[in-house]
């Protein structure tokens, strides 16, 4: 593939030079304006497109600023394998800026490497869910977002409604969606309906934030993840209109991005609407950059679990819910300690689904089934299949 039809690369300034950095700095390590992904392990680009991001414009600028950050924090004790492309550069159209995003996902992902998508604005997603639904792959997507991206689907796709557009496209390959951190008062309750009638899982801030923890089996089962930085606190994420004086914090978004990072399902990350125009002294950038740092961390951090492994290198648990003559059986990781719980099929159920039946999960849901309930969870993916 041609990247330079689509690409601005990185300037060959001072600034991004090799040589201006220490020995361990990302800059110092990071590929650029390469046109081969042999070898690769990550991919980062941003895409200049805000044409569709509803009252957020300016996030088309963002690969102008996070850089600076970006490449001047040290790595960890691995060795990294990073391709930074540039900045992908709008097209004629926005729907030719989601083809262009599209193909150069589906490019990356052939060469086995991952990547990371820095918006732009956060309809992008809607281009990255295309590149799995042309290969007829069923995904999990993974929003971190203050809100519902539902919108009105018969509207342009937007920034308010790529979920709607995901959900109304055929043929249709989502199979789940999980919303991590939403904030009630953003909420329409009539979405909130129609999200729980789809056997989605949704969760609120106050849940997540009561211990970050709750976050990891979610983002374990991601196939890919939209980070969207209206869920981040005002104060520690000024650069971007729709931020609001609650959400996460800085420590807790760089988390969460590790916990997306070592997941072994994960082969897409996207983080959206960073507006530099309305960022103070940096403070926006400079998290943009730990955030990319912390999924980079997690991503060498990976330890080969499910599905990478197979079930028969886990320890088996059976539970029995006598009240509803139900085995629910559990796995357990020996590597990681960390858990599973597979959902029952019947057998000619598609094999396109077969892949997400093995559930991450928390101790805490092998407890609940001992005590003889069903996990929210596994149930809702169980009503799914039915």
């Amino acid at each position: 593939m041609e990247f330079d039809q689509y690409f601005k690369s990185v300037p060959n300034t001072n600034a991004f030079d090799r040589n201006s950095f220490k020995k361990n700095q990302l800059g110092a390590h990071i590929k650029k304006n390469v046109e081969s992904l042999k070898d690769v392990d990550l991919v980062l680009f941003d895409v200049a497109e805000d044409r569709n991001s509803n009252g957020n414009k300016g996030t088309a600028k963002s690969g102008q600023f996070y850089r600076d950050y970006l490449y001047r924090l040290h790595k960890g004790d691995y060795q990294i394998n990073i391709l930074d492309l540039g900045t992908l550069q709008a097209g004629n159209t926005a729907m030719d800026t989601y083809f262009a995003v599209k193909e150069v996902i589906t490019e990356i992902m052939r060469h086995d490497a991952i990547p990371i998508i820095i918006g732009g604005s956060a309809d992008l997603t809607y281009a990255n869910y295309l590149t799995y639904s042309e290969n007829e792959q069923t995904v999990n997507l993974v929003s971190i977002d203050a809100s519902f991206p539902l919108g009105e689907s018969d509207d342009q796709v937007n920034s308010e409604n790529y979920l709607s557009k995901i959900l109304f496209h055929q043929p249709n390959n989502l199979f789940n969606f999980s919303n991590i951190g939403y904030q009630s008062y953003f909420v329409d309750q009539d979405e909130l309906r129609l999200l729980k009638e789809l056997f989605f899982d949704n969760y609120r801030l106050g849940q997540i934030t009561v211990n970050i923890q709750n976050a990891e089996p979610i983002l374990r089962n991601a196939d890919f993840v939209s980070f969207n930085l209206n869920s981040i606190a005002q104060q520690f994420a000024p650069g971007n209109k729709l931020s609001s004086p609650n959400g996460y914090t800085a420590s807790q978004a760089c988390q969460l991005s590790k916990y997306a990072g070592m997941s072994d399902k994960l082969t897409s990350f996207g983080l959206f609407d960073f507006n530099p125009e309305l960022d103070i002294q940096g403070a926006t950038a400079h998290l943009v950059a730990q955030i990319v740092w912390h999924f980079v961390d997690g991503y060498y951090n990976r330890l080969n679990d499910f599905p990478k492994a197979l079930k028969k290198e886990y320890t088996k648990y059976t539970v029995y819910l006598e009240s509803h003559n139900e085995n629910i059986v559990f796995y357990k990781s020996p590597k990681s300690d960390r858990w599973w719980m597979e959902v029952p099929y019947h057998s000619n159920i598609s094999k396109r689904y077969k892949r997400h039946l093995m559930l991450p999960c928390t101790y805490n849901e092998y407890q609940i089934a001992m005590e003889g309930e069903f996990p929210e969870r596994w149930f809702q993916t169980f009503q799914k299949l039915k």
